[in-house]
């Protein structure tokens, strides 16, 4: 296997003025996920379990639910998806803040700096903010209108 310390990783940190319970929920039930990412979600906040979300009717992801410490991490291992995504980690790191929670998220295990790369860089940010509207408004910005 090809050494981890020669990929590339997508990283964002960011405040949510919103306890990390409501964050946390957001991060890992079905309507949470659906209210941020994609409508088309289907979601289970179990270990092992498998996620699903669809981004129209001919793409779709599908992620194993790796680790879940309640209120503090969630990790997801790409199964399915565009090439590029298949195998990479997706870490939701939460953390208290006086303010309410950041939120520090790794997207780890690209292989190279390529377009893809670039645009899910872009798209990650865009998703952030739909989350952090979705916490602290109650509504967010899910696909496809997260880029409006």
């Amino acid at each position: 296997m090809e050494n981890q310390d020669f990929k590339k990783s997508i990283c964002h940190r960011l405040l949510i003025e919103a306890p990390a319970e409501q964050v946390y929920a957001a991060l890992t039930t079905q309507e949470g996920l659906a209210g941020w990412w994609t409508p088309e979600t289907v979601a289970k906040p179990e270990v092992d379990s498998m996620l699903r979300f669809s981004f129209g009717p001919d793409y779709f992801k599908e992620m194993q639910v790796v680790a879940l410490i309640p209120y503090s991490r969630v990790e997801w291992r790409c199964l399915k998806a565009s090439e590029e995504w298949i195998g990479t980690t997706l870490t939701f790191e939460l953390e208290p803040h006086t303010k309410g929670t950041v939120l520090f998220f790794r997207h780890d295990g690209w292989a190279a700096y390529t377009k893809e790369f670039a645009s899910c860089t872009y798209d990650w940010a865009l998703f952030f903010r739909s989350l952090k509207f979705l916490c602290e408004t109650g509504k967010g910005f899910p696909y496809p209108g997260f880029n409006k």
